[in-house]
């Protein structure tokens, strides 16, 4: 095909076809974005800690057990007989007592076991033991 000058059409005009396009592209997005519906759901909430949902709530009850064999309960140094004695009243007033008991590497295991079994006879069942997270 020549021009009237008498030159040939080398190039297509692309401009109107690349506006074709994106008013495609425009209307799928509108589309498919309408066409989209979810389906309704009661996500459920996060729970707040115990103790802040209930200031009633029994305070737990830290036994620490030193390299030495020395008992601790809540900071303050005791025997094993003092422990069982404070814990058991403790537990006559709060029913569901929870207990917490943190040793160090080099405590010796009978020491933890017999404060473990102060705590089975006296039926507290929520025992917590502390430890460290692992390292990576």
């Amino acid at each position: 095909m020549q021009a009237d000058d008498g030159k040939d059409y080398d190039d297509i005009n692309v401009t109107p076809m690349v506006d074709l396009y994106l008013v495609l592209l425009l209307i799928f997005i509108i589309m498919t974005t309408a066409a989209v519906q979810g389906m309704k759901v009661q996500l459920p909430s996060a729970s707040k800690s115990s103790a802040a949902a209930n200031p009633n709530a029994p305070k737990v009850q830290a036994i620490i057990i030193g390299d030495n064999g020395q008992i601790e309960l809540n900071r303050e140094p005791v025997t094993l007989g003092e422990l069982e004695r404070r814990l058991g009243a403790l537990k006559a007033t709060t029913p569901d007592l929870p207990a917490v008991v943190r040793g160090n590497r080099a405590t010796q295991y009978e020491a933890i076991m017999d404060v473990l079994d102060v705590l089975a006879r006296l039926k507290i069942t929520k025992i917590g033991l502390a430890t460290q997270p692992a390292k990576s």
